[in-house]
């Protein structure tokens, strides 16, 4: 049975997006339709338009474009955990979208008597955001953590994560060093070859972006602090910033 194609009209039609936005998609390599006629119409059939779900739901949650293709064009995407992802990050925008509608409300009956800035904290559902474009965007070193973490018990599991905490707690016991000093990039170096050797190849891009993650991502930054003493999560992302700037050169 010959598939059904939609012309750029019916896509319109359906999804309500224009027929800009899909002559630009296809420009950037985001959505290619699925054949283009003699005349040049661009044609969409069911894979086309399955991907164009995902896109619409991905920039519903407000992913860029480029990230967006990275996460559709990884080899080991599966369309069934980007929907689940998807549903988590839909149900961190809804409990997030209520709390506003509280306070809003609260505001309306009884006007402003402190001011309160908590309600707006968006950093569970960037959190997410962050893991979910870790799952897609480093492919070969997620595949890798899984292979070896399948093997691993609880127990081994325990003893990674607490030698890990300890190598955060030896950083933060010497912070009062510059970041660049030698015995602080000794140890930087100690970490990259730990998170290789245990959990997957760590390249120098992959420890930048874990560079971030310390800083940016709450949960990381607690649990990094409370090893080494405050301060330690920035300290550690400052001598990555320092160690990998000296790699590159």
């Amino acid at each position: 049975m010959t598939e059904k194609l939609m012309s750029v009209h019916e896509v319109v039609k359906l999804t309500g997006i224009t027929a800009r936005t899909l002559h630009y998609y296809d420009e950037i390599g985001l959505l290619k339709p699925t054949e283009v006629t003699e005349t040049g119409y661009r044609m969409y059939g069911d894979a086309a338009l399955s991907r164009l779900q995902n896109i619409l739901l991905f920039r519903e949650l407000q992913f860029p474009l480029k990230e967006i293709k990275v996460i559709l064009d990884s080899p080991d995407f599966d369309q069934s955990e980007a929907i689940a992802q998807q549903i988590r990050l839909l149900e961190l925008q809804y409990k997030h979208i209520g709390k506003l509608i509280d306070f809003a409300r609260k505001m309306q009956k009884k006007g402003v008597t402190k001011m309160n800035f908590e309600v707006f904290d968006r950093s569970e559902i960037e959190t997410y955001e962050e893991e979910v474009k870790a799952r897609w965007g480093n492919t070969g070193a997620y595949r890798e953590y899984r292979q070896k973490t399948a093997v691993r018990n609880e127990d081994n599991y325990s003893k990674l994560a607490s030698e890990l905490l300890n190598l955060f707690s030896e950083l933060g016991a010497l912070k009062h060093f510059p970041p660049d000093a030698g015995e602080v990039q000794e140890k930087i170096s100690f970490l990259q070859k730990f998170i290789t050797e245990n959990y997957y190849t760590c390249t120098n891009e992959i420890l930048s972006g874990l560079r971030e993650m310390y800083v940016c991502d709450e949960r990381f930054q607690k649990n990094i602090d409370r090893a080494g003493g405050a301060g330690t999560a920035d300290f550690v992302s400052q001598a990555i910033a320092v160690y990998c700037g000296k790699e590159n050169m």
